[in-house]
């Protein structure tokens, strides 16, 4: 069965039962209208001042009948999936929690992890047979990744599409394995690019024209945090070490080890710090600026769209004092 997920989960647990994993937020920013799910949560008694991707995947839920059951993460990400997780059980949608320790402890994640595979009704020899076929299709998104910010042949936008998608590899691994391998192929003959090196840091934009906007005007996003974290990027064998060392869903002070590491390793000029509107990692921009000794741009967002004349005059302005 179709298996909807808020957030990236062990998903070699999803695939060694047997069922197919569904990133719902992919599933909502790429449907041919977002805005009017974002609406229709609201018609049905979402408030207007809660996130706009809560909303969106509640629709997104509720839409599509093919998914059976929701794995939503209640602790180390949005606190709103808490009440999303009530309205959708509400709604008769089976609803399976699953928890990332916020101080990372081992034991405890490991604990969760044998939840969900007894829920799921699978083991640990299946999930590490899964981990090895995944893995393989992660290092393909990892040479994507370094062509990004060392050879400087893919763009920011297409970096984020194959990291965002590692969080469920659009249902069929090899498909996107093959996918990734054409791409890398297809971008090879390409001349390298030049311009401003961003750092995009923060949960992935709501809105979708924000990288080309970027490089229309001579900056290039080389580095996209929280989607690269979905790539897993870490060569381990032991999974459970593995979604320890994944920093999404621990505190901004773990995140900003690897965000420090990164904008040293790709000589980043500027850092564009994403927050979505009504989301309590608003808060933790005050740290980021606090622990970032490089000049800092803060851009929010509410619903699906395009960016306004009112943030493109703020990046304007960042680019021109990069530059």
């Amino acid at each position: 069965m179709k298996i909807g997920i808020t957030t990236t989960v062990p998903v070699e647990i999803i695939y060694a039962a047997g069922h197919v994993p569904v990133d719902l937020n992919n599933r909502f920013i790429t449907h041919n209208n977002p805005n009017s799910l974002v609406e229709r949560a609201e018609i049905a008694g979402y408030p207007r001042n809660v996130c706009a991707w809560i909303k969106g995947i509640y629709t997104t839920v509720m839409e599509n009948k093919d998914i059976e059951a929701v794995i939503a993460v209640t602790q180390g990400d949005c606190s709103n999936t808490h009440a999303l997780m009530e309205t959708l059980e509400l709604a008769g949608v089976k609803v399976i929690p699953f928890a990332f320790p916020f101080d990372r402890d081992y034991d405890l994640l490991r604990l969760q992890m044998e939840k969900l595979m007894k829920q799921l009704g699978t083991g640990w020899e299946q999930v590490m047979r899964i981990k090895c076929r995944l893995d393989g299709v992660r290092k393909k998104v990892w040479l994507i990744d370094t062509m990004t910010w060392r050879d400087n042949l893919v763009t920011g936008w297409e970096n984020h599409l194959y990291q965002v998608n590692c969080s469920d590899f659009k249902g069929d691994p090899e498909t996107f394995a093959n996918e990734a391998q054409k791409f890398i192929a297809s971008v090879r003959g390409r001349r390298p690019a030049q311009g401003l090196r961003i750092a995009y840091i923060g949960v992935p934009p709501i809105m979708d024209d924000l990288y080309d906007y970027l490089e229309e005007r001579g900056a290039r996003v080389v580095y996209n945090e929280v989607q690269r974290q979905f790539s897993m990027p870490f060569e381990v064998e032991d999974i459970v070490e593995m979604y320890r060392l994944y920093s999404y869903p621990y505190g901004i002070f773990y995140r900003l080890k690897d965000i420090q590491t990164e904008l040293v390793r790709r000589q980043i000029d500027g850092v564009i710090h994403y927050a979505q509107s009504f989301c309590y990692r608003q808060i933790e921009d005050m740290i980021i600026r606090q622990k970032i000794n490089l000049p800092v741009l803060t851009l929010e967002g509410d619903r699906p769209n395009r960016l306004d004349a009112r943030t493109k005059l703020r990046i304007d302005a960042f680019l021109e004092m990069l530059k």
